[in-house]
Order: C-alpha cells, then sequence, then structure tokens
C-alpha cells in the first residue's frame, strides 16, 4: 500500500509541474520517488517519510538555483529600462505644479515631471532619469545620478 502512495504523490507532484510550469513541485516528486525506493528496500514508513522530507529539501536547496539559471528565461530590459540613468534634453519646462514638461531621448519625446516636488527646470536643461512611471519620465539634476 505504501508503495502506490509514493506513486500517487510522486505522479500528482509532477502533474502540478506540467500544469504550472513554475519549477515548484518537481522537487517534492523527487523526494516521492526516493522515498517509494526506501519503501522497495524494505525501510519503515517514518524512515520513508523522513526520506521523502531530506530528499525533497536537498533537491531544492541545491538544484533549484542551478536549474533556475539555465532553464528560466533570462530576463531582458526593454527600451524604456535603459532610460533610467541616462541624460535627456528638455524640450519644455518642467512643472509639476504646472503640469508641464518635456525631454527628448534618442529622437523620442516623453512626457517628464520633476522627481523632487517643487523643483522646476527650464527647456534645454540637461537633466537625468532617475525613475519612469507609466509613460513619464521623473528627472534629477544631471549631478544628482551616480556615475556608472
Amino acid at each position: 500500500m505504501e508503495s502506490i502512495f509514493w506513486l500517487a504523490l510522486m505522479i500528482i507532484f509532477a502533474v502540478v509541474e506540467i500544469a504550472t510550469v513554475g519549477l515548484t513541485a518537481i522537487w517534492f516528486a523527487g523526494g516521492s520517488f526516493v522515498a517509494l525506493l526506501a519503501h522497495l528496500m524494505g525501510l519503515n514508513i517514518y524512515v520513508q517519510i523522513l526520506v521523502f522530507i531530506v530528499i525533497s529539501a536537498i533537491l531544492m536547496i541545491f538544484t533549484r538555483p542551478w536549474v533556475l539559471k539555465y532553464f528560466k528565461p533570462r530576463l531582458v530590459r526593454t527600451n524604456y529600462e535603459t532610460v533610467v540613468g541616462e541624460n535627456v534634453c528638455l524640450t519644455e519646462t518642467v512643472d509639476n505644479i504646472k503640469g508641464t514638461g518635456r525631454a527628448v531621448y534618442r529622437g523620442q519625446e516623453w512626457t517628464a515631471r520633476a522627481y523632487e516636488p517643487g523643483k522646476i527646470f527650464e527647456a534645454g536643461t540637461i537633466v537625468a532619469v532617475k525613475e519612469i512611471r507609466g509613460v513619464t519620465l521623473y528627472v534629477v539634476e544631471s549631478s544628482q545620478m551616480p556615475m556608472a
């Protein structure tokens, strides 16, 4: 009966892993498999449960980082994320209170706002992009951004 339990548990974890594709249950399927082997070797149920827990933990701790590194898709910065930290030229005065401000970065015009409340930047000023929220650049004086 225990062999059916461990086999069923292994299949359930494998199905959950296939359904979620999130590398969350495969470690427990491996632990179930080794616990099944422990049962087939004649070890008692308490040892089987301990084997399941230990093997699942070992698989998760030691193989998960490697699997995530090589099998998960790498995150690629999108075009807009590359703007953060870059200098832009203001084409319109940035005044958060009046709701004005435009900047140009690589030929594209963006809405611009001051990162610090109350700060005003005149048109023609070169500023650094501190943050992007939606389609708005939040800018600071170029000297405030650390050099890369």
